[in-house]
């Protein structure tokens, strides 16, 4: 083996050895798609498909983190629903702390509104944090806080719920009225499902549930996603 032959065999093993690399998470946090690994996966933040319009801080890959206390009742939820040819379709789980500083500098740009048209239409940006939709502190940050709504097991299409994932308005609270009957019975699919196996609703998202008796209920972690 020639000399630039070992370089490149030893440049190669070296790049193999990152991307099979996962950081070693704290103690109680898994990946989920070790754990449930049909699970569909979207991390919003993870892009530019947000109410900011850009990636968020400490979001380094499409990879969905949670607790593992957590992620034990989600794969329980997705078996039962793939009983009825649906799957879960998650958008967020653990969020760092840095991400979520990252929306509270944004929130106070008044002048940034690069996608309010399709995220808050009726809400004023100085309004989110007096709305609640913004907050200082996330219980995704927790470990156990998870974005999702249910998808076709054959197509992948999500249910229609009402209103897109995380829409600032009314359109989103979970007992809204306006809606269809069958946006209202998909709507209540979810949200039965979901608290059947411990998770609580947030009642102005329909797509934002927090494990009951969550591990870290008072610890709020800053490590990436990568």
């Amino acid at each position: 083996m020639n000399y630039k032959t070992l370089i490149y065999v030893i440049v190669l093993g070296f790049l193999v050895l990152g991307f099979n690399q996962q950081q070693e998470l704290p103690e109680g946090f898994v990946y989920v798609k070790s754990e449930i690994p049909d699970l569909d996966v979207e991390l919003r933040y993870f892009g530019t498909n947000n109410f900011v319009g850009d990636t968020i801080d400490g979001y380094k890959s499409n990879r969905l983190i949670l607790t593992k206390a957590a992620t034990e009742k989600l794969k329980l939820i997705q078996d039962e629903l793939q009983q009825q040819n649906l799957c879960l379709k998650v958008f967020d789980g653990y969020r760092p702390q840095r991400a979520v500083n990252h929306f509270i500098r944004w929130a106070k740009d008044l002048n940034d509104t690069i996608n309010k048209s399709q995220f808050y239409p009726d809400v004023k940006k100085r309004n989110l944090f007096k709305e609640e939709y913004i907050a200082s502190r996330s219980g995704h940050s927790r470990g156990s806080t998870v974005d999702l709504t249910i998808v076709d097991g054959n197509t992948g299409i999500a249910l229609d719920m009402g209103s897109p994932f995380d829409f600032f308005g009314h359109q989103s609270w979970v007992n809204y009225e306006g809606i269809t009957e069958a946006q209202k019975k998909n709507r209540q699919l979810l949200q039965t499902i979901m608290l059947k196996h411990n998770f609580r609703n947030y009642p102005k998202e329909w797509w934002h549930f927090t494990l009951r008796w969550e591990p870290f209920p008072k610890t709020y972690f800053d490590f990436e996603v990568e």
